[in-house]
């Protein structure tokens, strides 16, 4: 009984809101253990985050919406599109990727040095940092919020984007 009550919207707004923070942690957590940066809502329905096919429930399209503007509000989510049928999934805000990348970067006495966003996202000396693999888009982002706090500076090599790290 408890299982099926947490795939229908409650209407008490304490429980709803323990709900929604519940769902939340657990997409989060989902498309974080997949690597998962896009998201669309029919696809969304379908994964196993949001579709038990054990107990044999499934979220409507409408909460799975509910929960994602959930997410946007918390600054996990941006849509891509004016029907919010696909979204861009930050489990990561980019300030907390830019603080893991720079700690790296620290770490291994990097500051100023020069990488390309493929070196940082794709090379062997980041392969077993959680960073590695991380999409062009977020990568920039989180670059950027290290530019604005003067810890990098975001340039452009031969055509391709590139970063130096102070």
């Amino acid at each position: 009984m408890v299982c099926t009550l947490f795939y229908r919207l409650q209407p008490n707004v304490d429980t709803r809101q323990k709900q929604l923070t519940a769902w939340c942690s657990l997409a989060l957590s989902y498309c974080r253990h997949q690597k998962l940066y896009t998201m669309d809502v029919m696809e969304a329905q379908e994964s196993p985050v949001f579709n038990n096919k054990k107990i044999q429930r499934k979220l409507s399209t409408d909460t799975i919406q509910v929960i994602f503007e959930e997410l946007r509000k918390k600054g996990n989510l941006e849509w891509i599109d004016k029907n919010k049928t696909r979204c861009l999934i930050m489990w990561r805000r980019p300030e907390e990727w830019g603080k893991l990348i720079y700690q790296w970067v620290s770490n291994n006495g990097m500051t100023n040095s020069v990488f390309t966003l493929y070196e940082l996202s794709n090379g062997d000396d980041t392969e077993n940092e959680e960073f590695h693999g991380l999409e062009d888009w977020l990568l920039l982002r989180s670059l950027q919020t290290l530019q604005l706090e003067r810890k990098a500076e975001i340039i452009t090599l031969n055509e391709s984007k590139g970063v130096k790290f102070f």
